[in-house]
């Protein structure tokens, strides 16, 4: 009997083949096969909402070989993803392939080892319609906010604009957080450090705390003054000394929300680039002389539940590795939030004894650096609170409190495997070990530093940071965070700087009108109550067609007003100056965005014509010639560093530049990282210097070879495939005359290029042509 699985991705079902064995044939689908067409709305309003699903461009080939396999198949399980959108997936394959019921079964894995594959195998299940229905919803609401608001975006504030329900919130967040930094008014306030010594030599410092009638605040120059006048030359006396103990416990373990913001913080990694390696980690990893193998459970979930199995083999890893007083005797349980899905349980390894750095040749450095995140945060959860020895004590002089505080660790308990990172970098939870001393001791005053301060309006939102304030307001899902991220700061309605989050003219535009106008897409509770709904409509408890009822009657009315109010109107998005001036008119220079992305622009236009790329000083100097390095991007996006007196400099580099200088001749140094061993190197790249240090270890000597050998088979591969067109006659052709008079348009940008490749350049010009008059009903999907 032959059996037909179906997956998602080609690792994915290599894994499971690999575990299935020979009566088993594993396909993969590559994500969804039907959707709605890119070019109308497809939506039947007078019929209950129905959508026209169509097969997705350029998916015909892998239907047709899955169409076939079914057809050879006694039965089929659909296997894909254990969420809503693999259980749509699921029933979209089931419709293409017109299985019926006796045929195909649905089956889940919520970790891709053999144990976890064996048993979804041998437990199979219907397509839960329910599941179904929740995915239809959000897609048809998605398809009505994008296809009816952003041409009313277009017509009223600038063409090519977009919304969607998820993404205006999340720009709204920004926003509103930037009017926050903007309104704030900051205070002065004032600290005193006393730096002091003890007897026996111990030194540490004590901060100004109050008089003996409580805590004092130093609101200026004036008074902090009086104090340090106060005390200056006085004794300082040990006042009460409390010592205790402070237990600290470990964290839970991660959901998808927790683990994009510890990526961010810990591993610099934006969450898009986190689901992607988790992704890879979950459908299966090569290790060596194990073989294809999955490492960690399914990664979109919001549940802190783990199975019993895990906790038990945790359990044993943690008292063989660490030590019986390293387990607490039984296993933490941690509770998941109300409201959460708890569908699948937390993230985890699948096997706790494929310790990271056992594994770690057979793993990318991003593999690598995630795994043992999440490795380490599910080892820590089940380990024993970590003891403090804390120490506070009362310094008095003259009637003034000064207090210092510190703690030793008493026993590191989960903190010797992870300890969770911070938004605050400053963040402090005790401070130094103090000296020995006892009340009653006098302490020698070595210096006082008075030190001038202003309250800082909120920080801008990290990725990690807006991720937590989505999950705490209750917008969007695990699966929707990092793709709603990625959508706002590709649509330049957010920009990144260094890690902070700051909405573009365009972002606060876009969201005042929508505030204004269309609160049911941009207010917050609207959007976590839409969030709920759909829980509902997943639960059984609500029809989809009656959601969809109820939210487009609204949707229309507020758009009709909003065209009345707004009729003859436009928004206009200002310019974003900057501090560059014009060298040919002396304007500030501001930012406009064209074809590969962001410039600057004298204002002046149409009497000054003058443009520039956006660059960076990087603070490092030109080894040529002594000018400044500046950081630029290529027209394909690609980061480089090159001479600001570029075309008089052609001085050019992949590698960072770095602030500290040349030991042998004071030029700028040069991080490199090599592309085979991945070793880092501190280099100097003024010619005849020859001056390089290492900095950090590349990969084993064979890694690193495989990496060379695989560079090579790649450049060969190519080589072979540009020989081959050669051998067929695909040579540079002239093109007739009526070619050459259609190519008009695209000859500057393609000067260089072969007449090869000229062809699809022409048919891409003509459908950007066709693209950009679309009518409202082709208005672009969220």
């Amino acid at each position: 009997m032959s059996k037909l699985v179906i997956v998602e991705s080609p690792a994915k079902a290599k894994t499971i083949g690999k575990y299935l064995g020979p009566d088993y044939v594993v396909k993969a689908s590559m994500g969804h096969l039907r959707d709605l067409p890119k070019k109308k709305m497809s939506i039947d309003f007078e019929h209950g909402f129905k959508p026209e699903y169509v097969p997705i461009e350029g998916k015909d080939k892998i239907i047709a070989e899955l169409r076939s396999e079914a057809r050879k198949s006694d039965f089929v399980y659909l296997a894909t993803d254990p969420d809503r959108e693999g259980e749509a997936i699921s029933w979209h394959l089931k419709e293409l392939l017109k299985l019926k019921n006796e045929k195909y079964k649905r089956v889940t894995f919520n970790e891709i080892t053999k144990p976890a594959v064996k048993y979804g195998i041998e437990h199979p299940r219907d397509i839960d319609t329910d599941l179904v229905d929740a995915q239809q919803a959000r897609r048809i609401l998605d398809r009505i906010v994008g296809y009816e608001l952003s041409p009313f975006l277009w017509r009223k504030v600038k063409r090519g604009l977009s919304a969607g329900r998820v993404q205006s919130v999340a720009t709204r967040l920004v926003v509103d957080r930037e009017n926050e930094i903007r309104a704030f008014e900051p205070e002065e306030y004032w600290t005193i450090e006393a730096l002091l010594k003890t007897e026996q030599g111990g030194s540490f410092s004590a901060r100004f705390h109050g008089d003996a009638s409580g805590k004092t605040e130093l609101k200026n120059e004036e008074q902090a003054m009086a104090v340090v006048n106060a005390v200056t030359g006085k004794p300082f006396v040990v006042g009460p000394v409390k010592k205790g103990k402070k237990k600290k416990s470990a964290t839970a373990p991660f959901i998808t929300s927790t683990l994009q913001q510890e990526a961010s913080r810990k591993l610099n990694m934006t969450p898009r680039r986190t689901m992607s390696v988790a992704q890879e980690l979950y459908e299966g990893v090569e290790l060596a002389g194990i073989g294809l193998t999955g490492l960690i459970t399914y990664m979109r979930t919001d549940s802190l539940r783990l199975a019993d199995e895990a906790l038990i083999a945790v359990a044993g890893f943690i008292r063989g590795r660490y030590g019986e007083e390293y387990y607490p005797g039984k296993p933490r349980v941690f509770k998941t939030k109300s409201g959460a899905q708890d569908a699948h349980e937390a993230i985890r390894p699948s096997d706790v004894k494929l310790v990271p750095e056992d594994i770690r040749d057979s793993l990318s450095p991003d593999q690598f650096k995630l795994y043992k995140l999440i490795w380490s945060r599910f080892v820590a959860c089940q380990m024993a609170d970590a003891i403090l020895d804390t120490v506070s004590a009362d310094i008095l002089s003259e009637g003034y409190v000064f207090r210092a505080s510190g703690h030793t660790v008493a026993f590191p308990g989960f903190t010797a495997v992870y300890e969770e990172g911070t938004d605050d970098d400053k963040k402090s939870d005790g401070g130094k070990p103090l000296p020995a001393f006892s009340e009653g001791d006098k302490l020698q005053n070595e210096k006082l530093e008075p030190a001038q301060h202003f309250t800082q309006p909120p920080a801008r939102y990290t990725e990690a940071s807006l991720i937590r304030a989505m999950e705490e307001r209750g917008i969007g899902r695990p699966s929707t965070y990092a793709p709603t991220i990625s959508t706002i700061l590709d649509r330049d309605y957010v920009v990144k700087e260094n890690k902070a989050l700051r909405p573009t003219p365009r972002g606060e535009a876009v969201t005042g009108l929508l505030v204004d106008k269309f609160q049911s897409i941009a207010d917050y509770e609207f959007t976590a109550n839409m969030e709920n709904e759909l829980d509902e409509v997943e639960a059984g408890k609500v029809g989809y067609v009656d959601l969809l009822q109820e939210f487009y009657g609204g949707f229309e009315d507020a758009l009709e007003q909003a065209e009345k109010a707004l009729e003859g109107q436009r928004i206009k998005i200002e310019d974003e100056v900057t501090d560059v001036i014009c060298e040919k008119c002396g304007r500030n220079m501001v930012i406009k965005s064209g074809r590969f992305g962001k410039f600057l622009a004298c204002p002046g236009f149409p009497e000054c014509t003058n443009t520039k790329a956006i660059t960076e000083d990087t603070g490092a100097s030109c080894p040529l010639c002594g000018a400044k390095v500046v950081k630029k991007k290529s027209a394909r996006g690609y980061v480089y560093y090159g001479c600001d007196k570029y075309p008089d400099c052609k001085f050019m580099t992949w590698d960072k530049p770095l602030k500290t200088k040349c030991p042998d001749c004071d030029s700028s140094l040069f991080r490199h990282t090599d592309r085979d061993s991945k070793e880092v190197t501190d280099v100097c790249l003024r010619e005849g210097c020859g001056y390089s240090e290492l900095v950090k270890e590349g990969l084993p000597p064979e890694e690193a070879e495989k990496n060379r050998q695989r560079r090579e088979a790649r450049a060969a591969k190519a080589a072979e495939r540009a020989a081959a067109k050669e051998a067929a006659g695909e040579t540079e052709k002239k093109p007739d005359k009526k070619t050459a008079a259609k190519k008009t348009v695209a000859k500057k940008t393609a000067a260089k290029k072969s007449a090869a490749k000229k062809a699809p350049a022409k048919k891409t010009a003509v459908k950007k042509t066709t693209a950009a008059r679309k009518t409202k009903k082709e208005a672009a999907d969220e």
